[in-house]
């Protein structure tokens, strides 16, 4: 098990993160080990969309590896390890709706790509679904926070013929209409982030639904607009009866960017990320929700306790 000692504060700036202490300790829980949450009325259970690694560096911007390589550490490359945790949601009822949110990096990478990436193409979210007894022409729906590969990868895959098709054909995938017009003009700072073979497909099936800003997608799911890491980012709020989750998306990636100031080099729009991750953490201390990471490797269930100015992320439901 690591420790490490670091408090968050709300406006503190990066010259006082060295002096600033919190007791953080990650337990030794494998990665297998995915959880799952009855909401009441609602079944929520984390499914492995497969996994990567980048650049510590970008992965924290301004923030010295002298910090943050205390709580996650790198390796030779300087890269380190990230989950791609998916979401399978399925309501009580004769509806019987089975939701996607979030899809990984899915399995169309070459050779090359594969290594810079460190992805296993075998390990992506269909094979996942299978080995809970899911088939993917059972999902009524697929929810996206954001287009860029390794939350988009998984809507499609290879065909028999080498084409991509739809991973889900009888999916509607719903996204932020901003996000979708941002991505199909390749608009950000990573040259191929956004990539047509995770939408052309789609398009020919006819199966996107644009989402225009806040409100529900489905009964039971809402969306929440978080600008930051994109223009169009958004995050998806789950309610049963009895409990609220959110998906946070790239607005939090993993525990380790619980902090003000802890932003990716990938955000477009860091001070803009800070105000969508107040917001979240704010909202889901005041609901006792439960809030779950998409890159976290280790604990991506959490709850939010109030710090001070702030609040800190515990492992627990």
């Amino acid at each position: 098990m690591q420790s490490f000692e670091f408090r968050n504060a709300g406006h503190s700036s990066l010259n006082t993160l060295h002096a600033q202490r919190e007791t953080w300790c990650f337990p030794e829980l494998p990665l297998s080990a995915l959880p799952s949450f009855d909401l009441g009325g609602c079944r929520v259970r984390v499914i492995s969309g497969g996994g990567l690694k980048l650049d510590g560096g970008a992965m924290f911007g301004i923030i010295p590896k002298a910090l943050w390589s205390r709580k996650t550490p790198s390796d030779e490359q300087n890269r380190i390890t990230l989950a791609c945790n998916c979401l399978l949601v399925e309501f009580d009822g004769a509806a019987g709706r089975r939701v996607v949110i979030e899809t990984g990096h899915g399995q169309k990478f070459d050779a090359k790509e594969s290594r810079i990436y460190e992805i296993d193409p075998a390990n992506w979210l269909l094979p996942s679904l299978h080995a809970i007894d899911v088939e993917p022409t059972t999902i009524s729906d697929v929810i996206v926070t954001h287009l860029h590969f390794d939350h988009a990868g998984g809507l499609t895959m290879n065909g028999g013929a080498g084409n991509a098709t739809p991973t889900f054909p009888r999916a509607t995938v719903h996204v932020q209409r901003h996000e979708f017009d941002d991505a199909r003009k390749n608009f950000g700072i990573m040259h191929a982030t956004y990539r047509e073979e995770n939408f052309a497909p789609i398009d020919a099936a006819d199966r996107w639904r644009l989402l225009e800003g806040e409100g529900p997608i489905l009964p039971g799911i809402e969306a929440l607009r978080t600008p930051g890491h994109t223009r169009g980012h958004q995050s998806i709020l789950i309610r049963g009866r009895d409990r609220v989750l959110l998906f946070a998306g790239d607005v939090i990636p993993t525990r380790a960017h619980a902090g003000p100031p802890y932003n990716m080099a990938y955000d477009l729009f860091p001070l803009d990320n800070r105000d969508s991750k107040r917001r979240v953490l704010q909202m889901l201390h005041e609901r006792n929700g439960v809030l779950l990471l998409g890159h976290e490797p280790q604990t991506p269930a959490l709850r939010v306790e109030q710090d001070g100015e702030w609040w800190r992320l515990e492992p627990g439901e």
